[in-house]
């Protein structure tokens, strides 16, 4: 069921989140398995003289934002509305907003921001529209309202809002998280540690393609000296950063970067019959005689983990094995599409050894390496061998991952 939760931020300024928590959800863009469901922030300002929203929600959720943003305001009276990030699940309820709102309300955003509101709802929506440049400062109810673009975080129309006098970031996508955390704000450290693997996956499966602009964007905010004087950083979706707000850009610039956890190391496969399942029970064997600690992902005739909750491991991984059997001339179809997903979305300079397993024909681990030679990762080693693996199979699966782990040390 489908919730609203409106909660009172701070006093000074009169700040509140409406978060629609989406537990009906299940393939986040269509394609990211989230049983955990996800939030949907907005905030509300009031100012002298000023009311500022600060995003809107998915269209399919219009009605009930409208009535929780009403317990707080007449729509009437909302003087600006900031958009931060156009994607729908931001922007959906834009339109029924103005209509109740009147068309009185000043849009706040990026030339981007403009053009693709127009696409999507039409001139009307836009015919209010104030353009602003990076950097660029406004005077709002007694505040002032820095705006600052940060493109390819994850859009080309991002930008961020800092309230100056309180210190305040609404940074819409970046700083967000799948999840409905049980508290809205980060005071709960249980609430954090639960949440935290959902921002992983978040960061990975909606922004991993255009990672390395993570790092470049909060070092562009940091050379700005916003993120040290932040008092709270508040995102668009997941967990309002109220107690200690750098954190979650601390923790962004973790993943973005691939800051590997020490020993970890992750380990995909497919096993139709038990061939290559074999082989990498040799290879976790052997992680573990050397203090390895392997996280494994196996695609079986009894299971298929979410590509999504694959893809959030690679970030902290030290090194990854790959494991696939050749079918039909090519790599299974299971580890093809998680190897594509992660080269477009986790594409880090690890370490990886390929382990293949074959019938009358061995294709899947040369189809591997191809594809690894022209991505960040590293190839260590190259495994691949018939049927059942022989002890001399078995002694070469131990010595790649010899070569693997000296690879990390």
């Amino acid at each position: 069921m489908v919730d609203v939760r409106v909660e009172k931020l701070c006093t000074d300024p009169e700040l509140y989140i409406i978060r629609v928590d989406d537990d009906e959800i299940k393939y986040f863009e269509a394609s990211w398995d989230i049983p955990e469901g996800i939030t949907y922030n907005a905030y509300l300002m009031k100012l002298n003289g000023a009311t500022v929203l600060f995003d809107v929600s998915k269209k399919d959720y219009a009605d009930i934002f409208m009535e929780a943003l009403k317990k707080l305001v007449d729509p009437k009276e909302i003087t600006h509305i900031i958009i931060h990030h156009t994607e729908p699940d931001h922007s959906g309820a834009l339109p029924k907003l103005l209509k109740e709102n009147g068309y009185r309300a000043q849009i706040i955003g990026t030339t981007f921001a403009r053009n693709l509101l127009q696409g999507f709802y039409g001139d009307e929506v836009v015919k209010n529209f104030k353009v602003i440049k990076d950097g660029e400062e406004m005077e709002i109810g007694g505040k002032t309202f820095r705006f600052i673009t940060v493109p390819w975080l994850h859009w080309p129309d991002t930008m961020i809002t800092y309230v100056v006098e309180d210190r305040l970031i609404f940074s819409c996508d970046a700083g967000g998280g799948y999840g409905i955390p049980k508290t809205v704000d980060d005071s709960d450290e249980e609430v954090i540690r639960e949440y935290l693997p959902h921002v992983t996956k978040y960061i990975v499966t909606v922004i991993g393609h255009y990672h390395k602009y993570i790092v470049q964007n909060i070092n562009k905010l940091k050379d700005l000296g916003i993120v040290e004087e932040a008092k709270m950083i508040l995102p668009g979706h997941g967990l309002a950063w109220c107690r200690n707000p750098k954190r979650i850009f601390e923790y962004y610039e973790q993943v973005g970067a691939g800051i590997p956890t020490k020993d970890k190391v992750l380990v995909i496969y497919d096993s139709m019959y038990g061939f290559v399942e074999r082989r990498m029970e040799i290879v976790i064997d052997e992680l573990k005689k050397l203090g390895k600690k392997p996280v494994a992902y196996r695609f079986t005739d009894k299971e298929a983990p979410a590509v999504s909750d694959l893809l959030g491991e690679v970030p902290d991984s030290e090194a990854v094995i790959i494991g696939a059997s050749t079918y039909e001339a090519e790599i299974h179809p299971r580890v093809r599409y998680a190897l594509y997903e992660i080269l477009d979305k986790a594409n880090y300079d690890k370490p990886v050894l390929i382990v293949g397993a074959f019938g009358w024909g061995g294709v899947a681990a040369k189809k591997i390496e191809s594809l690894i030679s022209r991505s960040k990762f590293d190839l260590v080693d190259t495994v691949e061998s018939k049927g059942m693996p022989t002890k001399e199979d078995e002694e070469r699966l131990r010595e790649g991952v010899r070569k693997l782990v000296k690879w990390i040390a």
